[in-house]
């Protein structure tokens, strides 16, 4: 299959782009760069709502999980600008793009987050439950929604909904471990919000599993099958290093490090539920936390 993937640098998509290519499938990279279109990458500018088209033609397939980084630093009014427009631009354009080919990709893999849902308490989500209130959910909302272009052309769309993507080489895990080597890890707010986690492995797995099944559309959980409270992740993480988590974190302070980005991030609760992921035949190489952990943070 020709594959093209936007975000390929970073840390899921380089590790998908690996993945792809290990399996035999023709793999090329959007990138941003003029210069750097070799080896079938296309290049592509949402900021100024350009892409190569000709370059694209003869996709079967496209994954789109580029985007300004969500927890790069303090939200303010520009920050968040970046954040929706980077989401919405790129998917609109390549959404266009996609249903402009002829023949158009069978199926479009746009990322989209947890962070749709907001922060719900203890409800289970599925795919069906409605948006939440605030930032992320309102950008969840508008980047799925800009993949229209490509759903009225007739291609297969995919939103994998993503949680917290566990591995050492980034993201939020990798920011944890230092603090929790040195023993002043602790609760973060009241411990009782659910992190809806998945290791790094399986995303992938996940995100290949989209393109191959023809029968999942539309958004589907990306997530572990068993979420946990911070509480418990706390915990996981102190018993796999085996160094105490005695520090706690409290919202108040939370909020005084990370202002309104702390309500959104780290204090919000979303208990996802993965079962739509696991009907459709994907098979979790790591469905418990402690398991995963142990294996990513292996010597």
């Amino acid at each position: 299959m020709k594959v093209f993937v936007s975000g390929a640098g970073g840390l899921v998509g380089s590790a998908l782009v690996d993945a792809l290519r290990g399996d035999g499938h023709d793999v090329g990279r959007l990138v941003r760069r003029r210069g750097e279109e070799v080896a079938g990458a296309v290049f592509w500018d949402p900021d100024a709502g350009v892409v190569d088209g000709e370059g694209l033609a003869g996709a079967e397939a496209v994954v789109h999980l580029a985007g300004e980084p969500i927890a790069a630093g303090r939200w303010n009014a520009e920050r968040k600008a970046r954040i929706r427009d980077s989401r919405t631009r790129g998917t609109r354009l390549l959404a266009a793009a996609a249903a402009a080919l002829d023949p158009p990709p069978r199926v479009l893999v746009s990322a989209s987050a947890v962070g749709y849902y907001g922060d719900r308490g203890d409800e289970v989500l599925t795919e069906d439950a409605g948006p939440g209130d605030g930032f992320l959910s309102e950008v969840c909302v508008r980047w799925e929604e800009a993949a229209d272009a490509a759903r009225e052309r007739g291609i297969r769309v995919v939103h994998p909904r993503i949680g917290m993507v566990l591995s050492p080489r980034g993201g939020a895990l990798a920011k944890m471990l230092v603090p929790f080597r040195l023993g002043l890890g602790g609760v973060v707010g009241g411990g009782r919000q659910w992190v809806s986690w998945i290791a790094l492995d399986d995303l992938v797995g996940a995100l290949c599993h989209a393109l191959g099944d023809e029968g999942l559309a539309g958004p589907v959980n990306a997530v572990a099958p068993a979420p946990v409270t911070q509480r418990e992740l706390t915990r996981t993480l102190s018993r796999v290093l085996k160094r105490p988590a005695a520090l706690p974190l409290p919202a108040f302070a939370v909020r005084l490090l990370l202002g309104e980005m702390a309500d959104e991030l780290l204090l919000a609760s979303a208990r996802a539920d993965a079962a739509r992921l696991s009907a459709a035949g994907f098979r979790f190489r790591y469905p418990d936390l402690g398991a995963a952990l142990a294996a990513l943070l292996a010597p």
